[in-house]
């Protein structure tokens, strides 16, 4: 899985440190969840060292709660973190779409409407982990297309407490239809160079998770910080 487009690791600690955030961000590992060093290097098959580096990495990033003498527990979605990340991603990703408006390579032009085709593909077959992974690529091709690749990767850093919401969004309501039809606009919006069309629809389109946050704290309050 390259959900992060992360480089491919290096050693065996950023491999598990990838694979757990992966599995926190896409819920395989739901808040709440205790894992425990020894769990882990045996799943891994390591020593306990790679293990503990990135549990002290995921603990610095706020996924994880490492309790001395106790445990450590998947931490709990915190929707200060999550409207923070959203805040910092709105800003940057308006800005991001004006560029796009001005000047965009025709080839990333065809990967964002590849990307839509197979949007269509995964809203059939009701697949909200592909979902969630397209979405976060059509997002990246505007970054890249406009050579911004570094300004995604240190959003990304904050990212995580906002995905899964995200991820928690899609797989609660799989009516994709409102995320779909944005994303068309925003490809049309470029080829049309309207700025101001292309900003509003970038707004609208982060202010989803916003919208159903009253939902899913309801229907997951085990999920959630201070519910």
């Amino acid at each position: 899985m390259d959900l992060f487009m992360k480089a491919n690791p290096i050693s065996t600690r950023d491999a598990i440190y990838y694979s757990l955030r992966d599995e926190i961000v896409l819920l395989a590992l739901p808040p709440g969840t205790a894992i425990s060093e020894k769990e882990m290097s045996i799943k891994f098959n390591v020593s306990r060292t790679p293990v503990r580096e990135s549990f002290v990495r995921l603990s610095q990033e706020g996924l994880l709660e490492i309790y001395p003498q106790r445990g450590t527990v998947v931490s709990l979605i915190d929707l200060e973190l999550v409207e923070e990340a959203r805040f910092m991603r709105e800003q940057l990703e308006k800005s991001i779409i004006q560029l796009a408006c001005v000047s965009f390579p025709p080839e990333q032009l065809v990967v964002l409407k590849s990307n839509l085709a197979m949007q269509q593909l995964s809203m059939q077959e009701q697949n909200h982990i592909k979902m969630f992974e397209l979405d976060e690529a059509f997002h990246r091709t505007l970054f890249e297309g406009c050579k911004k690749l570094n300004t995604w990767t240190i959003m990304q850093q904050m990212n995580v407490h906002l995905n899964r919401t995200r991820t928690l969004r899609l797989a609660a309501d799989q009516h994709w239809d409102q995320l779909y039809t944005q994303h068309l606009q925003m490809i049309q919006a470029i080829e049309e160079h309207d700025t101001k069309q292309a900003e509003q629809l970038m707004s609208d389109h982060l202010h989803l998770t916003i919208t159903d946050q009253a939902l899913l704290q309801e229907k997951y309050p085990a999920y959630f910080k201070n519910v």
